[in-house]
């Protein structure tokens, strides 16, 4: 139960110690809370005065609170710990998605990667609080309270210590069932999310075609098929439950019973008996309390294992390229590059060569790799074979720093922050003048969106805050390429693939103009877009099949021409 990673974190040895000795002085109190309570009834029964058992019954109180003051110190500091780990994973999941690229959100899943971000995080949370009070106290006070029930009646302490390893044993293998279901339930968790953001994000094109009833139907039993995963780990949870309830209390029936048949025998006197009794239900209650929180914490760890498996996932970087800002001078060279994809090769005997201030088209059907040489471009994906070279310094992959801040990339979707309008314009660009992000609004045109923010630059925008619609969210990525005049390579992924065609002859009107003096690398399957573009790629089946202007490809009535007929455009 307890992930070996845990044991990697940052103050984890402090933590353990901490809780360590705080379950040693609860278990010390749990301990005097019975001794106590069983001399003040001992006393009382004997006839005793009740201001003879003061101090028995003050010994109680003092035992009570301690026990409890233990109790709050732990959750307070493992509150703390835990948040503190949870801020932290979150911080490097985020970090780690952001050098990995959309390829790594293409690979997981962008349902699965926002949720492990969002509720994944709060599941590992609640477990590091679960996991680590649970083992600690399990590990140190059943013992204790043991070694004192065995001082006090042997016969007793042997029939405890013989019952737990059987409730062990059995809870293993309860334990397997429920990871099993619990691996079940996560997984179908996964494909819902999944499957319902990539519906929601479609929905317009559904109900456009006609389909959104049928994918309303496939959401419904992808959920339908989570409710019965769910429903059936609860019943492993609950079946586990119940077993162990069922053992501890006839364990301690038992127990009990022995002792009322060796106090009505004379064998044995008050006092030893009731502290035993007392007792025994502590001893259990570490195993009770695991027990009840056991599908919490698979829930936690199967979250936890998920987040670490895409954090181990392993990198390629260097920062042996040192550049200078791209100019008229600069040149990338790409010679005979191939890139697996599975059992695939794609992009096989590549040649591309840029220099200097141009428009690049790639277009092709989905699938045709286009995403794929974007990716490669602004150095999310590593190389197969064949070799780069920038500025006549051959490199590897172009995963460099001194590349990367070159670059700014303009997806289907660009992320909008939940974050003022102000922020999110000049995310690339902290500092730069209120003045510059005005007039990159009027540039977009955003005047109206900001007349309507009641404060202005400084309303919250995007998430829970203020929804946009896709054509707002892609002028503010738009604005975020006017404030930074410094960064001269633009990759556009399908930047306007989700907009109407209004919007998006509105969005080029303003863009082409951005556009001059930058390499611009622009994946589409809009072909109006084309004539603007001095290179055109046409990739088919993840291969460059074509490349040339707009007027060759047109004149030479080959893939272009095929793919312009196909998709209805017109022949001039």
């Amino acid at each position: 139960m307890l992930d070996k990673a845990i044991l990697r974190l940052s103050g984890i040895k402090y933590i353990l110690g901490l809780l360590a000795g705080l379950d040693f002085l609860q278990a010390i109190f749990i301990i005097g809370q019975a001794i106590f309570l069983s001399q003040s009834i001992t006393q009382l029964w004997e006839g005793k005065e009740l201001s003879g058992a003061t101090i028995s019954i003050l010994g109680f109180i003092l035992s009570y609170l301690g026990r409890h003051a233990m109790t709050w110190i732990k959750d307070h500091r493992l509150d703390a710990f835990s948040a503190e780990q949870a801020k932290v994973t979150r911080e490097l999941l985020l970090q780690k998605v952001f050098r990995m690229g959309p390829h790594l959100v293409q690979e997981k899943g962008s349902g699965n990667i926002i949720t492990l971000a969002l509720d994944g995080i709060g599941l590992i949370e609640n477990y590091l609080h679960l996991i680590l009070s649970k083992m600690i106290n399990m590990s140190i006070s059943p013992w204790l309270i043991l070694l004192v029930i065995a001082y006090l009646d042997w016969e007793s302490g042997l029939i405890l210590f013989l019952v737990f390893p059987l409730i062990i044993i059995f809870m293993i293998v309860l334990g397997y069932a429920a990871q099993a279901k619990a691996d079940k339930q996560y997984a179908s968790y996964q494909r819902l999310s999944n499957h319902f953001l990539d519906s929601l994000r479609g929905i317009d094109t559904l109900r456009f075609l006609g389909l959104s009833k049928r994918y309303a139907k496939s959401i419904y039993r992808t959920s339908e098929a989570f409710r019965k995963a769910t429903m059936s780990a609860l019943r492993i949870g609950m079946l586990s439950t119940f077993a162990l309830d069922f053992f501890t209390t006839l364990s301690i029936a038992i127990v009990a019973v022995m002792l009322g048949l060796r106090l009505i025998n004379g064998q044995m006197t008050l006092f030893p008996a009731l502290a035993v009794l007392i007792l025994s239900p502590e001893y259990f209650l570490p195993i009770r309390q695991f027990s009840s929180d056991y599908h919490a914490t698979l829930d936690g760890k199967n979250a936890f294992q998920a987040v670490q498996d895409i954090l181990n996932q392993e990198e390629f970087s260097d920062d042996s390229l040192q550049l200078e800002e791209w100019s008229e001078e600069s040149q990338l060279d790409l010679d005979q590059i191939s890139m697996a994809y599975g059992d695939k090769k794609i992009l096989e005997d590549t040649n591309l060569h840029i220099k200097g201030y141009q428009k690049i088209g790639i277009v092709g059907m989905s699938g045709s790799g286009k995403s794929t040489l974007v990716n490669l471009l602004g150095g999310f994906l590593p190389l197969e074979s064949g070799s780069i070279k920038v500025n006549h310094q051959e490199v590897n992959h172009l995963r460099h720093t001194d590349w990367q801040k070159q670059l700014l990339y303009i997806p289907q979707s660009p992320y909008i922050f939940e974050l003022s309008l102000r922020d999110n314009i000049a995310f690339y660009t902290p500092g730069v003048s209120d003045e510059a992000i005005l007039k990159a609004i009027e540039m977009v045109g955003l005047e109206e969106l900001l007349s309507e923010l009641p404060d202005g630059l400084d309303t919250k925008i995007g998430n829970g805050a203020r929804p946009l619609s896709g054509g707002q969210a892609q002028r503010i990525a738009l604005a975020r390429i006017l404030v930074n005049a410094k960064r001269k390579v633009l990759l556009f992924d399908e930047p306007t693939a989700h907009l109407d065609i209004e919007t998006e002859l509105d969005i080029k009107e303003r863009m082409l103009p951005l556009l001059e003096d930058h390499l611009v690398i622009f994946a589409t399957h809009r072909l109006h877009w084309l004539k603007e573009m001095n290179l055109i790629l046409v990739l088919e089946k993840g291969q460059v099949v074509e490349y040339g202007t707009y007027e060759q490809l047109m004149q030479n009535k080959s893939s272009f021409f095929r793919l312009k007929t196909a998709m209805g455009g017109r022949h001039d």
